[in-house]
């Protein structure tokens, strides 16, 4: 089995808030990330795959449909945007790299075969990549 990493960047901003707890609760679990104004961050979006590569091509699947895939679904939700207001699953959730991650994680799995095709490469993992010291990993398979 081969796997074949790609990076994306975007831009965002966010407030880590949990309704259900008081603004002091709030501002001891979160610190500074509880910012009333929110806070910006240049994330790293790494998505694996895994497959055994096409015989012809050489090619675990074609990036152009991952790079088409990861654009219409997470940057284009993402990119620029206050994600507490502007990212629909934020709602209700706090957007810590985990959630964030997690949510990266279903949309790409969701729209998986869809867009890659029944016998494509598996998504195996993504990672965001908040600060140089802060990142979150999930392992798909």
């Amino acid at each position: 089995m081969t796997t074949l990493t790609r990076r994306y960047r975007f831009s965002a901003s966010h407030r880590l808030d949990a309704p259900s707890l008081s603004p002091e609760e709030n501002q001891r679990l979160f610190g500074k990330c509880n910012n009333p104004f929110g806070h910006g961050h240049n994330y790293v979006l790494e998505v694996t795959v895994a497959g055994e590569p096409d015989t012809v091509s050489g090619l675990i699947l074609p990036l152009s449909r991952l790079d088409e895939l990861v654009a219409g679904k997470i940057l284009r939700l993402f990119r620029n945007r206050y994600i507490n207001v502007d990212v629909g699953q934020f709602a209700r959730l706090v957007p810590t790299t985990e959630n964030v991650t997690q949510v990266v994680a279903d949309l790409l799995g969701q729209n998986w075969r869809e867009h890659m095709g029944e016998n494509a490469a598996r998504l195996e993992r993504v990672r965001i990549e908040e600060t140089g010291r802060n990142s979150c990993e999930i392992c798909l398979n």
